[in-house]
């Protein structure tokens, strides 16, 4: 008999190829019928009646950063709710083993800086019961979970662990760099799924000091990248200091250097479209053959959705950021208020902006009319909910500037603005964005899913993607775009029976209305330990959202079950090379 009979759905396999009507079988966790409607052989123990619906595999998300998250939320939320299966932890040199009691605070300080999660939550939320990477797997294994997790293992608690403060200071000696590459053997012979390091200038430490991994020199990395070469099943994934402009020559050759040492693919993450720099994606892309020249597979990675952005000024961490803006920002919250409020205050910071030719402040000199009021926590701003800034201002009879200036002040800067990461209304972004994403160089999946949680929810990329890609542009079928979510990701890191829908395959599926599937707007709650607060969306038009046969979603509400396992690389992977 059969586990579970989902009947009377379109299957829409992973493939790529045409959806089709199907009755899809399951048994032991897996898989093990297709068949005409009402064609299966068998009677089963449930079924899920999915007529209207589509039935397709679980998303595979490769750039996660749920690894604090994991230890109080299991479900990985809200990416679960979106139809995400599978999740690769562990990105950005950012693990939290190895790691000795010495090292926790800064582990845990560094996750918290550079992926902007509160660090009260992570304090509260995370107990170390473990110090080693393979510690740290079988206590996971130990648990539950509402997806499956991979975890990649991180150069900085790599460094950390061998160097001690050095490593946030200066390069490795040779017996150092040894050290680390048995750390590193140690932690993928037990399951990891590689090494995951970045050199970007921006990630710092709660002092203020570069990441770990800035500090290593081409022969560390090197090294590290052999260790990988020597287990079943592991990848790469690497951010170079010079992503942001298109990539040096030399980091071009380092990461085809990399790839090629290790014969394993070496992904970075993501993929720039900018007007300002109208060639910066195809020199990013270009990295990839120059890779292939030497040897190497160099694989770019992509949000496909047409992200939102929350910001304010109440927390700023983006607006704090801009040039001549900190000491306003350094005052507290109703100093602050009154501070913007003030004409002279805003000519100062107004001429700031200006003064710049490149870098952030350009970008918002340019996007101020395209906030959209979002959350307020005034109920006599409510009426300005979903407005944009550029309606107000006109109205108002002011400059965009003063008018989200004004705003925050009358919400007591407690107000939340919104823009998508791309104008939709610019052709050049819109066409641009679509060549990229047309690319088939290009692998979806750079959620930065649990990370920059006062600005973003990149776990909802999934349903927003149908939503945009299919229904609004008709960029891709859903056919096409579901092989790009599930089987394209899954094959670059060799996850076994995962991405597409067939016999013996994992019976991670979902079942969603194509023509519906959508995110809400998103919202603030207060669910982190500590109190804590983060941005989360709401999945619209998914059903059921089950892993290994067993349901975990079911019409948006999570079902207490948590089927999901820790995968284990040359177990639960396959060797995928570099050539």
């Amino acid at each position: 008999m059969l586990d579970l009979a989902i009947t009377g759905g379109t299957l829409v396999d992973g493939t790529g190829g045409p959806a089709r009507r199907a009755d899809v079988g399951v048994r032991d966790g897996r898989v093990v019928a297709l068949a005409e409607p009402g064609g299966l052989d068998e009677r089963a123990s449930r079924t899920i009646d999915a007529e209207g619906l589509t039935v397709m595999p679980g998303v595979v998300d490769l750039h996660t950063h749920y690894d604090a998250q994991l230890h109080w939320d299991p479900t990985c939320s809200p990416s679960v709710f979106h139809g995400v299966t599978t999740v690769v932890s562990g990105n950005c040199g950012l693990t939290l083993a190895p790691a000795a009691p010495a090292d926790q605070s800064f582990l845990l300080g560094l996750l918290s800086r550079v992926e902007a999660i509160p660090l009260a939550a992570i304090e509260a939320g995370v107990d170390f019961a473990w110090s080693t990477f393979p510690e740290l797997l079988d206590a996971m294994a130990a648990t539950g979970y509402g997806v499956n997790v991979a975890l990649m293992t991180g150069h900085a608690a790599l460094r950390r662990a061998v160097m001690g403060e050095a490593a946030s200071e200066s390069a490795a000696d040779d017996t150092q760099v040894k050290a680390m590459a048995m750390l590193l053997d140690e932690a993928l012979a037990a399951g990891g799924f590689g090494l995951s390091t970045a050199a970007v200038p921006t990630q710092v430490d709660l002092e203020g000091r570069p990441s770990p991994p800035t500090f290593a020199g081409r022969a560390e990395l090197l090294a590290l990248a052999e260790v990988c070469g020597r287990h079943a099943g592991t990848s790469l994934e690497f951010i170079p200091a010079s992503y942001l402009r298109g990539f040096s020559p030399d980091d071009v050759a380092l990461m085809a250097d990399m790839s090629a040492a290790a014969d394993r693919p070496l992904n970075w993450n993501l993929v720039l479209v900018n007007r300002e720099d109208p060639d910066l994606h195809r020199r990013q892309l270009a990295a990839t053959e120059a890779a292939r020249a030497r040897g190497g597979r160099v694989v770019p990675l992509a949000m496909p959705q047409n992200g939102q952005l929350q910001q304010d000024f109440q927390i700023g961490y983006v607006f704090r950021a801009l040039p001549g803006w900190r000491d306003v920002f350094d005052l507290p919250v109703a100093e602050r208020c009154h501070a913007l409020a003030d004409l002279a205050v805003r000519d100062r910071l107004r001429q700031r902006l200006e003064a710049e030719t490149a870098g952030l402040a350009v970008t918002l000199r340019r996007v101020w009319g395209r906030f959209v009021v979002n959350e307020v926590a005034h109920s006599d701003l409510r009426p300005l909910l979903d407005r944009s800034i550029a309606s107000i201002a006109a109205e108002r009879g002011v400059s965009d500037f003063d008018a989200i200036l004004d705003v925050a002040v009358a919400g007591g800067l407690e107000v939340g603005f919104v823009r998508q990461a791309y104008d939709s209304n610019d052709d050049w972004i819109r066409e641009a964005r679509a060549e990229v994403l047309r690319d088939r160089r290009v692998v979806f999946g750079a959620s930065d899913a649990g990370a920059h949680l006062d600005m973003m929810v990149g776990g909802d990329y999934p349903t927003r993607a149908i939503a945009e890609l299919v229904r609004e542009q008709g960029l891709f079928t859903i056919e096409e775009l579901v092989h790009r979510l599930c089987a394209v990701p899954a094959a670059l890191y060799g996850l076994r029976d995962r991405g597409v829908v067939a016999a013996g395959g994992a019976a991670d599926l979902v079942v969603l209305d194509p023509d519906t599937a959508a995110a809400t707007r998103m919202h603030t709650v207060r669910d982190l330990p500590a109190g804590a607060a983060r941005l989360t969306s709401e999945a619209i038009g998914v059903e059921r959202v089950l892993i290994a046969g067993r349901e975990v979603v079911r019409a948006g509400e999570l079902t207490g079950d948590l089927p999901g396992r820790v995968l284990r690389s040359g177990r639960d992977s396959e060797t995928v090379t570099a050539r």
